[in-house]
């Protein structure tokens, strides 16, 4: 019987581990993207070009690690925007780019926390509206708060 304890607690350490390098893999693979110069009516943008990895991707459900970053001075319950890094890093804050980001929009409201959360959705990719993120998870779930 303790055979079986021991073999069952092994299992759920190795699935737990599994899970957290599939939500850390997922930044990692979003990373792999690259920039187009293009021009529009304004001027002068960015273009994302995503790689094989990043397009294997779209339509897929994903899991994302990250912080919650207000923006336009409120917090929104069903649409937020993650990023891989802590406020005084992202990319509207301070060091990361805009590979470290993505629009969550949820199928439930959450409150808002400073604490690390893990969220759970299909990933979109945008390379054409640039009132919007590159990346974007519909159907999202928080699954650790």
């Amino acid at each position: 019987m303790k055979k079986w304890s021991i073999l069952l607690v092994a299992g759920l350490i190795v699935g737990f581990f599994g899970l957290e390098a599939k939500a850390q893999g997922t930044w990692k693979t979003l990373t792999e993207v690259s920039y187009k110069i293009s021009e529009d009516q304004f001027g002068e943008l960015y273009v994302p070009v995503f790689s094989e990895n990043i397009k294997k991707l779209e339509g897929k459900v994903v899991e994302a690690e990250g912080y919650i970053i207000p923006f336009e001075g409120m917090f929104k319950p069903n649409h937020i925007i993650l990023s891989s890094l802590p406020l005084a890093e992202c990319f509207f804050c301070g060091s990361g780019g805009p590979e470290t980001v993505m629009e969550v929009m949820l199928t439930n409201p959450i409150k808002y926390t400073s604490k690390r959360v893990k969220v759970r959705g299909k990933l979109t990719l945008n390379a054409k509206d640039p009132e919007k993120l590159m990346y974007i998870l519909k159907e999202g779930q928080l699954i650790i708060e």
